[in-house]
């Protein structure tokens, strides 16, 4: 009888895995199998529900189905057929149902706002996507109004209140200062959900005019600045001091000081509230509170608690934010504000509804004629959804009528289904909170049988292990499957074999007679198929003789056997392996073909030997352990260290010296070589033994000296080849007498550690040579040349003293002496120190820069006076930063980059400049205290340069003979560009070029068609830009026009782009240093290609300089610069006449400016800088007077101090907005200054950035608020364009890129 069975894994030799539908019939994942069978439209890709669009950008609406016939495709609007035909700016991309709105050509995009349907339909049904609701992002104007100031007593509570534009979608809102500085938030100042800024209660320091409140639309990356507000908090004792002047004597005033106040929420107000959260969304509630000291909020759930892993505080714990909230985490929760004098509280109750979640989502159903069925389609939600049904997009109620469909509320029931049963249904589960839309269909297939696995395919077994046939099928109806061994043979049953479900015949033990082939074959009432499949069965692999333990004896040869007896038509492969891992790599391992030999053994190869033999069917081993025993042992001399010298003696004690002798121990077999003598001083470091000194092993006495007032015990250490003995047993003591002190402390020095102040310090003396008991230091000073008598002072058990009120950095004489109870040491020797450093007082005078070429400067400066230094004088610091580029109407705030020359050097260049840009530089002297004061800032130019190679070259549009070009401008134009130069030529199938033609573009071009070009040919483009200065490097393209029409089909879609052509080198990149610089790049083309450098000075007409590359390699260093200048560099490959790559510069480091004589030490010039220094001090006076009396100011500071914050733009100097602008400030933003719409900014698409300039104007924002895109200002006097829209520009106009 025939048994049926599931494969077991661990069997399953070849599985075809099948489809999981719920379905009477399961289809084959067989790709040659699905692209024949018919089915129904399936969508694949659509838009999202809720689809906000730039409207900047084309609006692409997404639709994607597959189906067999691929499925056609149409669209409703507003619940209406949307002829797209009728509508020039709309088209539906080939093959697919995706809509393409055109808007960058005229569009509008409110035009197209609306509610969008796609359907698929074949002849098996139809089917549809969600409801796509199309809306463009919108970012108003923030509403014109009239702050007032704020003005507030200390301690009170304090909102400012945000109420930024309703934007499309909500913006981001958060606080900052003029300088877009982020402003600090606490526990005291933070910014609510809303976006107001709360103040639980104000401090002084809160005082400010510049609280804004900032408004970011993401979507169309710009933001919205509201009006500058003030606040002026009033402390308790200027309104006293208010109230006194205006009171008589006799009246009571005195406002109340700050005192402790009790919590008081300021929001939510009131004791309860309301919530309402969707499911699977993030609840969040806020508390905040005013209140002295600053109140602190906790969190609670009454009657249960906040749930874990999904619960977190922000905003210093007043806001509680639940992740992914179910229905289960409804209930009331109380945030408790408390301080040190009560609490307040509010009660949130939090209701969690749910928009429709399926249950159980309605999937494929694939039927045979005349089979059942049903489709369900569950779903939850708060409140329950209702559940509707369409068939190919039409409700089910008015659909054509099928006598094989039955609905039962959530379930669809099909009985005996026929071939016209076919179509798409679709689930619509809603409530208020919105709906689900499924689309599952009914596909019923009436197939003839098919066989999937390969006809003749040979099977190969080991005797007595089970063999697997496959018979992979599909029909419909499901056919039955039957297996016959033999051509003609009879039907296989019985209990030795297995039938499997999906065709499958397994023999659970094959044996030798089971080789044969098998035959299968599938019918149903349509049909009838067959497959043959062949099967061998080998014979097992055995080891005949296995490897046997071993014992050896160390460095004695061994080996061990394994034999094997296999199948003939197998090939076994036998590996060795050592405690179950590789053999060492060590020649004294042999493998041999039926055995292992170890040769000259060690106690390292002991362990567990297995021998693996592998065939394509099977697998045996065997194992065996050899046991390494040391070989008898023979007598061997034993060397060892010496044994430790003994009976030390004293003799000779004198003052100063002494003699010791002693009797060397055994020397085990190695002479001494030598004898260390140690000794221990039990006065002062007792237990601690000290080197002394050492003698050779021949000798056994030894004339020691000594030091005064030390108790010295010795002992002796022996030595030989083999180490050192242990120490010998200690001498007797012996206790010299006192003496004065026979030197003095060691590294006397006097540095000031403040301006008033001298900071002596030394090195202590050591015990023993203090010579004597109470040890002291005598520390003298006095001021150089200057006729004062020495000042001494004796102190002990330290080693520093501080001469406090010297005046500022003058030289001292220093000596410090040692004395003890019995007299003083010798007298020591002076020192000179200074006493402490100020900051240098005035700043280099005379300025003046040289501008050399469009990247250096040669700055000059006159020296400071040295009295006015107040320190060592350690050079000078020139700060420099750029503030505008002339070839572009924008200002960069950049980071200013800092030059030290060291010593008194009055001149030093600036490198790296960039061409055609204004620059600002101040000079500070520097001593070891710090910097002194900046001289006045100094503006220079630098002249044009040549400029970059163009951003980009593409060619599009080959015809038989013409070809597109488009470029970009230069990213970095270095002044202003005057024309571009193409030159190309021919290149034949030997890569010979023919003659090269030139043309000069003009500058404002960015695209021409070349015409009268030959057809099927290969150009080679060669395209750079001029400024007046001359040429920049170029940037190379290889194109080709099309051949004659007649011999060729006609491109297919995409191919209008020209893709580049191989050879070519590109990505030519540099890293430079001070004297060279490592260059590398990527090559694209046939191998074998000898490479050279070519190079020189960047804007020099000097001939290129050329070095080769040593092999193919990618990359090579030049060596040999010219510190802080600024090099062009190029790379070729040899034998190709004009292969090379672009060019590209860099710069060296500059030198480390040198430390030169002061040349401006006269007494004249002196004296000349200090009368200038104190007329600057006279007018700083003045300037000083004036300024606090008041005075008049110009109408236009007046009106830069109130002006409109959104068309204000930046002044460079302290990041607030200034007067330069842009003539194309007012009109929207254009298409070729959009960012991309993958939402980042390429770096050639905005130089104005802080990645290359660190702080400036322009910035986009962080993840923490900061700028970091790009900027300009607006014209305050000419009338905006397009005020009609609500699209407004950001209030910078330009803030196009943010984090």
């Amino acid at each position: 009888m025939m048994k049926k069975r599931s494969i077991p894994a661990s069997k399953a030799s070849l599985v075809l895995f099948l489809c999981q539908m719920i379905s009477a019939l399961d289809v084959p994942l067989d790709s040659k199998l699905l692209e024949e069978l018919l089915q129904p439209p399936t969508i694949t890709r659509q838009s999202p529900k809720d689809y906000i669009v730039d409207p900047r950008e084309n609006i692409v609406i997404q639709c994607e189905a597959k189906g067999k016939p691929p499925p056609s495709f149409s669209w409703t609007r507003n619940g209406t057929h949307f002829d797209i035909d009728k509508d020039a700016q709309v088209t539906m991309k080939p093959n697919s149902g995706t809509l393409v709105i055109n808007i960058m050509n005229g569009g509008k995009a409110e035009a197209y706002e609306g509610i969008y349907q796609c359907t698929a339909r074949n002849e098996r049904g139809a089917a549809i996507s969600n409801n796509i609701v199309v809306r463009p992002s919108r970012s108003p104007l923030w509403t014109k109004e009239r702050l007032e100031p704020n003005q507030v007593r200390e301690g009170d509570s304090l909102v400012l209140h945000c109420r930024p534009p309703v934007g499309l979608p909500p913006p981001i809102i958060f606080w900052m200062d003029n300088a877009f500085q982020r402003l600090p938030q606490s526990e005291r100042v933070s910014q609510g959900l809303n976006g107001d800024l709360y103040f639980s209660n104000v401090q002084p320091e809160d005082t400010r005019e510049d609280y804004i409140c900032y408004a970011r639309f993401n979507h169309t990356q710009t933001i919205q600045q509201k009006q500058p507000i003030s606040v002026k908090v009033f402390s308790m004792d200027s309104l006293n001091d208010t109230i006194a002047a205006n009171l008589s004597d006799t009246d009571i005033y005195g406002a109340k000081p700050v005192t402790q106040r009790q919590p008081v929420l300021l929001t939510p107000t009131g004791s309860t509230s309301t919530k309402v959260e969707l499911r699977g969304n993030v609840l969040l509630l806020e508390c905040i509170a005013a209140g002295i000291p600053t109140p602190v909020i906790r969190w609670i759930k009454e009657g249960g608690e906040l749930p874990a892993n999904r619960t977190f505080f922000e905003n210093f714990k007043k806001t509680l934010k639940i992740i992914d909230v179910s229905e289960a985490d409804s209930g009331n929760y109380k945030c408790i504000a408390r301080n040190t004098l009560g609490s307040a509280h509010h009660v949130i109750s939090v209701t969690v509804k749910a928009a429709p979640y399926w249950i159980t989502a309605p999937r494929n159903l694939v039927l045979s004629p005349g089979e059942d069925g049903t489709l369900i389609c569950r779903a939850n939600g708060n409140p329950k959804p209702n559940i509707n049904w369409l068939a190919n997009g039409v409700p089910i109620a008015i659909a054509p009528e099928d006598p094989s469909r039955r609905v039962d509320g959530d379930t669809i029931i099909f009985s005996h289904v026929q071939e016209r049963s076919s179509s798409v249904y679709q689930c619509n589960a809603s409530n208020e909170y919105g709906y689900l839309l499924a689309n599952a269909f009914v596909n019923v297939l009436a197939e003839p049988p098919r066989i999937l696995t390969p006809a003749n395919k040979l099977y190969q077994v080991i005797a007595d292990s089970p063999a697997l046939l496959d018979c992979a099928y599909f029909g419909s109806p499901k056919p039955e499957i039957e297996w016959f061994k033999g051509v003609k043979g009879s039907t296989l049953h019985g209990n030795e074999y297995v039938f499997h479900d999906n065709g499958t015949l397994e023999i659970p033990v094959a044996q030798k007679d089971s080789t044969g082939t098998y035959t299968c074959v599938a019918r149903n009432e349509l049909g009838k198929i067959q497959n043959e499949v062949q099967l061998e069965v080998k014979d097992p692999t055995v080891i005949i003789k296995q490897p046997e333990y071993k014992v050896i004896q160390r460095y004695g040869q061994v080996s061990f056997e394994c034999i094997i007896k296999h199948d003939s038509t197998l090939l076994p492969a036998v590996i060795w392996l050592k405690d179950h891992d590789e053999l060492p790599d060590d020649e004294r391992f042999l493998v041999g073909k039926d055995n292992l030999t170890i040769m000259n053994v060690t106690d390292k190869d002991d362990g567990t030997y297995t021998c693996i033999v592998n065939t394509t069917l099977d697998s045996v081993s065997a194992s065996a352990v050899l046991t390494v025993v040391a070989a008898p042992p023979t007598p061997a001399i034993i060397y060892a260290r010496p044994n430790p010298p003994f009976d030390l003696e004293l003799t000779g004690q004198l003052e100063r010296s002494i003699e010791l002798s002693w009797i060397p121990g055994d020397e085990n077999n190695s002479p001494i070589t030598n004898f260390v003598i140690e000794y221990e001083d039990g006065l002062h470091e007792p237990g601690v033994w000290h080197y002394q000194t050492e003698v050779p092993g021949t000798q056994t006495t030894v004339q020691l000296k000594l030091s005064p007032y030390v108790n010295y015990s010795f002992r002796v250490i022996a030595v030989n080849e083999i180490g050192r003995s242990q120490p010998s047993e200690p001498s007797e003591q012996y206790l010299t007498k006192s003496a004065n002190p026979d030197e003095n402390p060691s590294n006397v020095q006097g540095i000031g550690s403040e301006p008033d102040n001298l900071v002596i310090t030394w090195k202590s003396l050591k015990g023993f040579q203090s010579n004597g008991p109470g040890l002291q230091y005598k520390v003298s000073w006095r001021q150089k040349d200057v006729d004062d008598e020495w000042t001494s002072v004796i102190v002990a058990n330290v080693s520093k003293y501080i001469v406090s009120g010297t005046p500022t950095f003058v030289p001292y004489e220093i000596k410090v002496q040692a004395l003890n109870d019995l007299g003083y040491a010798p007298e020591p020797s002076e020192v000179i120190g200074h006493s402490g450093e100020d900051l240098p007082m005035v700043a280099p005078g005379n300025v003046q820069v040289h501008v050399i070429n469009s990247t250096l400067a040669k700055v000059h400066w006159d020296p400071v006076p040295v009295k006015t230094v107040r320190g060592h004088l350690q050079g000078y610091k020139v700060y420099y930063w750029k503030i505008q580029s002339l070839s572009r109407r924008s200002r960069r705030h950049v980071e200013k980059k800092i030059l030290t020359f060291r010593g008194n050097k009055t001149f030093g260049m600036l490198p790296g400049l960039e061409p055609y840009s204004s620059y600002k530089l101040n000079v500070r002297v520097v001593n070891g205290k710090g910097e002194g004061p900046a001289s006045p800032d100094k503006v220079f130019k630098t002249p044009e340069g040549v400029p970059s190679s163009p951003s980009f070259l593409k060619i599009t549009n080959p015809t038989l003979d013409s070809l597109t070009l488009e470029w970009g401008s230069p990213t970095h134009p270095n002044g202003v560009l005057t024309s571009y130069i193409l030159k190309f030529q021919p290149i034949n199938n030997t890569h010979e070029l023919g003659p090269l033609v030139e043309i000069r573009i003009p500058a404002n071009e960015s695209s021409l068609i070349l015409k009268n070009l030959n057809y099927s040919t290969r150009y080679k483009f060669y395209f750079n830009a001029q400024t007046s200065v001359g040429s920049g490097s170029q940037i190379t393209e290889e194109a080709v026009t099309i051949m004659d029409e007649a011999g060729i089909l006609h491109p297919a879609v995409g191919a209008g782009k020209v893709q580049p052509l191989y050879p070519r080198i590109r990505n030519v990149t540099t890293a430079a240093a001070e004297t060279y610089a490592n260059i590398s790049w990527e090559y694209e083309g046939p191998d074998h290609v000898n490479f050279y450098v070519e190079y020189g000075v960047a804007g020099s007409k000097e001939d290129w300089k050329k070095e080769i590359v040593n092999g193919s390699r990618s990359f090579f260093v030049l060596k040999g610069l010219t510190p802080g200048t600024a090099y062009k560099v190029r790379v070729g490959a040899e034998g190709l006449s004009g292969f090379r790559s672009s060019e590209d510069v860099f710069e060296t480091g500059p030198a480390m400016a040198s430390r030169q004589v002061d040349i401006a030490t006269q007494g004249w010039f002196i004296g000349l800088m200090c009368a200038v220094a104190l007329l600057i001090l006279i007018l700083l006076i003045v300037c000083f007077i004036r300024r606090n009396k008041g005075g008049k100011y110009p109408v236009k500071e007046k009106e830069d101090a109130h002006a409109d914050p959104e068309i204000q733009p930046m002044k460079e100097d302290d990041g607030t907005f200034g007067e330069y602008s842009d003539a194309e400030d007012h009109k929207p933003l254009k298409k070729g200054s959009r960012t991309p719409s993958d939402r980042t900014v390429k770096k050639e698409d905005s130089d104005d950035s802080l990645v290359d300039y660190g702080e400036g104007v322009n910035g986009q924002f962080n993840e923490d608020g900061s700028f970091i895109g790009q900027y300009s200002g607006k014209k305050e006097k000419e009338p905006a364009e397009g005020n009609e829209s609500s699209e407004a520009p950001s209030p910078v106009n330009a803030m196009n890129s943010f984090v």
